[in-house]
């Protein structure tokens, strides 16, 4: 009998070590899975906070709860499962999706740019993003439940997208792990990830209202830190935007570059290699000069795409504008 207990007492502790080495296993391709998807992370935190901006202040942590509450509904509830079905269908599809996404990001991108460089931006330009045609909320709509409704609506209408590139993003990683590794390591990408964003995201809007509450009533010291985050954080946003808008442009680029190779097209990425691979041997910096390479070429070819979703998605919006008017 005790040598019975003591046989069953150490196939449970191996069944222990099994698990827990499972759980590493998952934590670390999770980890693996959501540093590729960074790009797609930093846009979706650049463009979070514009739907909270103009609000009354006390509703702007319990608008992002809101908010990050319908993301990590889109990623468990609906991305994982049709990402899944995906995966159990072919692997090209997903890398077609992926593509898909790439494209999206390289448009968006591009479209951001453009508003930057002309001040004209479509419909999903950072003004639209945030609901503002001119740059300033209408005051009449600033405040109210139905206002705050519409807002939380549209923030997770736009999330969904990022969402889904992040997932189809991660999914691509963990191809080649059992099915149920794949639901369990997606599970935790959308998890850590949605805690990510919007924490930042909480942390980002919040910041200003700390800065100014150390004004009012800290000492010397606390109020020169908090006059510099009152007037930092502005900056801080627009730093952020502009790194969203290069991060989609690259990463947009990379997809399609990788996905192109993938589907049998390998000329741009044995391009892309060979501008890569001479930089490489350069001594003490040779692996900085080919990462600044690869998403140099990367957002080249993301901004060459871009424009051209761009300018197709312009003339087809003018051209229906057209046909609408009376004769």
């Amino acid at each position: 009998m005790a040598g019975g207990l003591v046989g069953l007492l150490d196939d449970i502790a191996a069944l222990a070590k099994l698990a827990a080495a499972s759980i590493d296993d998952v934590g670390a391709a999770a980890g693996r899975a959501s540093v590729k998807a960074a790009g797609v992370v930093v846009d979706d935190a650049a463009v979070t906070p514009t739907y909270v901006r103009g609000l009354a202040a006390k509703r702007e942590l319990p608008i992002i709860r809101k908010i990050a509450l319908g993301s990590l509904r889109n990623k468990l509830l609906f991305i994982l499962p049709a990402a899944m079905a995906l995966s159990a269908i072919s692997g090209k599809l997903v890398e077609i999706v992926l593509m898909c996404g790439g494209t999206y990001l390289c448009f968006e991108g591009a479209e951001k740019l453009h508003h930057r460089v002309t001040g004209h931006g479509g419909p999903h330009s950072d003004a639209a993003h945030s609901g503002e045609a001119d740059g300033e909320p209408d005051p009449e709509d600033t405040f109210g439940p139905e206002h705050e409704a519409k807002t939380i609506a549209g923030a997770i209408r736009t999330d969904f997208i990022l969402s889904a590139e992040i997932m189809v993003i991660a999914l691509k990683e963990v191809l080649g792990e059992a099915i149920a590794s794949r639901v369990a390591i997606l599970a935790v990408v959308a998890v850590v990830i949605t805690l990510l964003v919007y924490g930042v995201v909480a942390l980002i809007v919040k910041m200003d209202d700390v800065g100014l509450r150390m004004v009012e009533t800290g000492g010397s010291g606390a109020q020169k830190i908090g006059r510099v985050l009152v007037a930092g954080m502005p900056k801080v946003l627009s730093v952020l935007s502009t790194v969203g808008i290069a991060a989609m442009l690259w990463v947009g680029g990379h997809i399609l570059l990788v996905g192109a190779a993938e589907l049998g097209w390998h000329g741009p990425e044995d391009l892309l290699h060979s501008i890569e691979e001479p930089l490489h041997e350069v001594a003490g910096v040779g692996g900085v000069l080919g990462w600044g390479a690869n998403t140099f070429v990367s957002a080249v070819v993301g901004v060459a795409v871009g424009f051209l979703v761009v300018t197709t998605v312009t003339w087809i919006r003018d051209f229906r504008a057209q046909r609408k008017q009376p004769a």
